[in-house]
């Protein structure tokens, strides 16, 4: 008789899976921790670069200043506040947010993600012994100048993490979070055709996703929704040219009524809330966690 066991699936986000490319991380204390919490998941190329980076150059040491000045992307707690700078702008106009309708084996679409080399993790001694949650302390910390563009990132990570979740959500903050097997290329900005599409069941709490925040060091704002007004996929596209086939993982938002009017995604599909639904990909860096059934005999 066949039963069921339930797997975290990790998806690697935005690119995270190109065909038939894969590497292996080293015997690290990280590479053991991930392979005894996610034994049926690889760590994605992206989090070993990020763990040795955290290692070879870490943020108590180095200042990394352009991972903490680029905008987030509209995402997350940034639903319902004002997300409006030209950057914001367009880093969402670049193929981010997209129409339900567009989700459909053969149809095109227009994606670009910018190359960004994110923060990097620290070592979870060293990331323990730091207090999270104090402005001043972390910008004295990491040599971030009070009033400066890094220290305004950094304290709207601080105020998105203290802020309530939306209604059916749960909210949580992991500091050791994992980030996407994107390139630091990026993807460049063309016509991709729809290859496949796999629905993660995310309505009910199927699936988590975590959204990269501004900060010195990696750190991941992660939501679960506990109702039907999400679900998440993995959309592959190919673009022209010979060019592989990527997996990109997305999720589209059903239930839009909580949303600011001033949210980008409005004025770009040409909706607004409580409208049709609003799709999006998940940015480089950002991870989304899912279950799979595995039918054991």
């Amino acid at each position: 008789m066949a039963s069921s066991a339930l797997l975290l699936l990790i998806l690697m986000v935005v690119a995270a899976t190109v065909h038939g490319h894969t590497h292996t991380p080293g015997g690290t204390p990280a590479a053991r921790f991930w392979e005894a919490a996610l034994p049926d998941s690889p760590m994605p190329e992206s989090i070993v670069h990020l763990v040795q980076k955290g290692t070879d150059h870490s943020p108590l040491q180095q200042h990394h200043s352009a991972a903490m000045i680029l905008p987030n992307a509209c995402l997350g707690y940034s639903y319902r506040i004002i997300c409006n700078s030209p950057a914001q702008q367009a880093l969402s106009v670049e193929g981010l947010f997209f129409r339900e309708s567009d989700m459909r084996v053969g149809r095109t679409m227009t994606v670009a993600r910018p190359a960004f080399d994110p923060a990097p993790f620290l070592p979870r001694k060293a990331s323990e012994r730091i207090p999270f949650g104090n402005l001043t302390d972390a910008l004295d910390r990491f040599g971030t100048a009070p009033g400066s563009q890094e220290a305004a990132r950094v304290g709207e990570t601080l105020s998105a993490c203290s802020e309530a979740p939306l209604a059916g959500e749960k909210k949580a903050r992991p500091l050791a979070a994992a980030a996407s097997a994107l390139p630091n290329s990026g993807l460049p900005r063309r016509v991709y055709t729809v290859q496949a599409i796999k629905s993660l069941g995310g309505g009910g709490g199927g699936y988590v996703a975590c959204h990269r925040r501004a900060y010195p060091y990696a750190v991941y704002e992660c939501h679960m929704m506990e109702d039907s007004s999400e679900e998440a996929y993995v959309v592959s596209i190919r673009g022209s040219s010979g060019l592989p086939t990527v997996d990109m993982a997305a999720v589209c938002q059903f239930d839009t009524s909580n949303w600011i009017p001033a949210h980008p995604a409005f004025k770009i599909l040409g909706t607004h809330p409580g409208g049709s639904p609003v799709c999006h990909f998940l940015p480089y860096a950002d991870l989304m966690f899912g279950v799979k059934l595995a039918n054991n005999a």
